[in-house]
C-alpha cells in the first residue's frame, strides 16, 4: 500500500483576495458535450481506487483548482481530470485548493477531453505547462476519434522536463490502447467513450450502469441457479420416494408368494 504523504500547512490563503471561486469547479466551455464523458471516467476510476472507501491516501478530481505558484495562488490551472496516490486526499480538500508544495507532490496523472474550444490548448499551451510545472503523465481523449486532436487517444511520459509519446498499439479487433504505468491500466477510446483495461484481471473496468447491470445479471444468474438446484434436488426426491414405493410393492410381492407357498 502506498505511503501517505504528510500535508504540511505552509501557505496563508486569503480566500477573499482569490480571482476564483475554489468551491465552484472551473467551467467547462463545451460542458454538454465533456460531461458525459467525464462522469464516466471519474466514476470508473473512482470505483477503481476506492475514492469514497476508508482508503484516503488518493485523490481525484475534475476541473478544480491546482495552484502550482507558491508566490501567486492567481496562477492556477484546472485539469479535466486529475489523480494522485500516496496524498492526504481529506486535507487537500479542506483547503478547497490543490497546493503541490502542501500536498507533497503534483498529481501523478492528467486527463484532457477535447472540445471545440479547448483542444489547440490542451495540445499546446497546456502540454507545455503541464511539463514545465513537472505532471508525470498527460493524457488526451477525443471522443470524436481525432477531429479536434488529430488522434483519439494519445499518452505522454514526462522525462528529463519533455514529454515522450506512450507507445499505443493496436488490437486484432482494431482497439486501440495505451498503457498508464501511474494507473497500471490501458486506456482504449471506444467510440466516443474512454474505457479502462485491467491487465492484471484482462477485463474492462465497469461503469456504474454496467456494474448495476452486472450485479443484476449475477442476481438473476444466482437465483436461477439456486432453483435449478431445488428443482434437481426436488426431482432426486421424487426419484427416491418412487424407489423406495417400488422397493415396498417388490417386498409386499415377496412376502404374498412366500406366503403363498
Amino acid at each position: 500500500m502506498t505511503t501517505m504523504l504528510t500535508y504540511n500547512r505552509m501557505t496563508v490563503i486569503d480566500y477573499d483576495s482569490l480571482e476564483f471561486n475554489p468551491d465552484e469547479p472551473e467551467p467547462l466551455p463545451d460542458g454538454m458535450i465533456q460531461n458525459p464523458v467525464l462522469f464516466e471516467i471519474l466514476s470508473i476510476l473512482a470505483d477503481r481506487f476506492s475514492i469514497n472507501s476508508p482508503r484516503a491516501d488518493v485523490f481525484l478530481d475534475s476541473n478544480t483548482f491546482i495552484c502550482y505558484n507558491p508566490d501567486n495562488l492567481n496562477v492556477w490551472v484546472g485539469p479535466d481530470v486529475y489523480l494522485a496516490f500516496g496524498v492526504d486526499a481529506r486535507a487537500i480538500r479542506e483547503r478547497r485548493i490543490y497546493l503541490p508544495w502542501e500536498a507533497g507532490k503534483l498529481p501523478d496523472f492528467v486527463l484532457e477531453v477535447a472540445s471545440v474550444t479547448t483542444a489547440s490548448y490542451d495540445v499546446a499551451g497546456k502540454r507545455r505547462l503541464y511539463a514545465q510545472i513537472g505532471i508525470p503523465e498527460y493524457w488526451r481523449f477525443d471522443p470524436t476519434g481525432g477531429e479536434h486532436y488529430g488522434q483519439p487517444l494519445s499518452g505522454e511520459i514526462l522525462f528529463e522536463g519533455e514529454y515522450r509519446p506512450v507507445e499505443l498499439t493496436t488490437e486484432p479487433d482494431g482497439a486501440l490502447k495505451g498503457f498508464s504505468p501511474a494507473l497500471g491500466l490501458y486506456l482504449c477510446p471506444n467510440e466516443d467513450r474512454l474505457t479502462f483495461f485491467d491487465p492484471a484481471t484482462g477485463s474492462y473496468l465497469l461503469n456504474l450502469s454496467q456494474e448495476r447491470d452486472a450485479r443484476r445479471q449475477a442476481e438473476f444468474t444466482l437465483q436461477a441457479e439456486v432453483a435449478a438446484r431445488r428443482q434437481a434436488e426436488l426431482a432426486l426426491q421424487a426419484d427416491r420416494e418412487a424407489d423406495q414405493t417400488r422397493i415396498r410393492q417388490l417386498e409386499e410381492e415377496l412376502r404374498r408368494r412366500q406366503s403363498e407357498d
